[in-house]
């Protein structure tokens, strides 16, 4: 080989590999704040995203995540993604009461059936609305628990049995609780089994999947099946702006299609997990109550001021609040 000949080759390799680098040069390691605690199932679906989008991107991105708020608690989740303190960040927007009133209306006891309905819903209603509230960050996915039940201390099987009791409740599940009659006391999961434990709290309201996801079943004695007035809490999982913007288009493309995925995996492992619940429930030998016909519309009326009373807040803040409420509406029934 002539010395040209051998430059020429030298240059053509030499362009080859700098077309390449750009894939394998730079990796990108962000962290990931989660609430759950790490053995429950929706932060085990948090873990499973992050190595998704880890063997996707070919290592380029690695996700190192910390679960049961090491990093942010549940209520700082979503300031600590907006301050750059995190940079994904797994929480509930009713943690933060008042902040995202758009959000807010899919916590409304709409009679949701399921985590899988619950999760493919928020997030239709997200892409529908696209609320200002959430523009200081890139969402990622939103899910959704199964309908939230109430469960007990002592019995509940008519509304006269709920009157004064004291009730862990948070976001508009305070609400739902003033309507049926009891005491709201609001606190996040964490804080609610010792709650219940010590008696500071009489019962909560919440998924059958608290029941061994946060082992409440230990500490109650029984359910009331009140799926007719069945509220979810709305949960997101979001990330950094600026580290967003910091990421290839090639990789954000690849994590907006893990992410689509993902939607589903959270509201299967929601409907798991609420099997799970009542299994465990079921061991502890604790009592699940199916209201009467009769007695779920009795229910059904008395939550009707909640729906009235977000309206009309909303309407004050100049949303359309009736809007929203109708969208959520159609949306269960297009699932079902």
């Amino acid at each position: 080989m002539n010395k040209k000949l051998y430059w020429i080759t030298l240059g053509i390799c030499f362009l080859i590999v700098q077309a390449a680098s750009p894939l394998m040069a730079k990796t990108y390691r962000l962290n990931y704040s989660i609430f759950f605690p790490a053995t429950h199932g929706q932060c085990k679906a948090g873990i499973a995203w992050a190595k998704q989008i880890e063997d996707r991107t070919n290592g380029q991105v690695k996700i190192t995540v910390f679960p049961g708020g090491a990093l942010t608690k549940a209520n700082q989740c979503y300031d600590g993604v907006v301050k750059g303190i995190t940079d994904i960040g797994m929480s509930c927007f009713a943690y933060t009461r008042g902040r995202f009133p758009v959000m807010e209306a899919a916590d409304l006891p709409m009679g949701y059936p399921d985590g899988l309905t619950a999760s493919r819903v928020v997030n239709a209603f997200y892409q529908q609305v696209q609320p200002k509230e959430l523009s200081d960050v890139q969402v990622m996915y939103l899910h959704a628990h199964g309908p939230g039940l109430l469960h007990t201390k002592k019995p509940v099987q008519k509304l006269e049995d709920l009157n004064r009791m004291k009730i862990r409740s948070t976001g508009l599940s305070t609400k739902i609780v003033e309507a049926l009659g009891g005491v709201p006391v609001a606190m996040p999961q964490g804080s609610t089994y010792e709650s219940l434990q010590k008696g500071v709290v009489e019962g909560t309201f919440g998924p059958m999947e608290v029941l061994k996801g946060w082992r409440q079943a230990e500490v109650v004695r029984y359910t009331t099946n009140c799926k007719q007035v069945g509220y979810t809490t709305s949960m997101f999982v979001i990330m950094n702006r600026s580290k967003w913007n910091q990421l290839p288009v090639g990789i954000q493309t690849i994590i907006k299609s893990v992410n689509r995925e993902w939607i589903d995996v959270h509201g299967m492992a929601w409907d798991a997990l609420d099997d799970q619940g009542r299994d465990f429930a079921i061991q502890h030998k604790n009592h699940v109550f199916d209201l009467s016909e009769k007695e779920a519309e009795r229910w059904k009326k008395a939550v009707e001021p909640v729906m009235d009373s977000y309206i009309e807040r909303a309407k004050q803040k100049r949303l359309p609040g009736k809007d929203y409420v109708d969208r959520l509406a159609k949306l269960i029934h297009k699932q079902q």
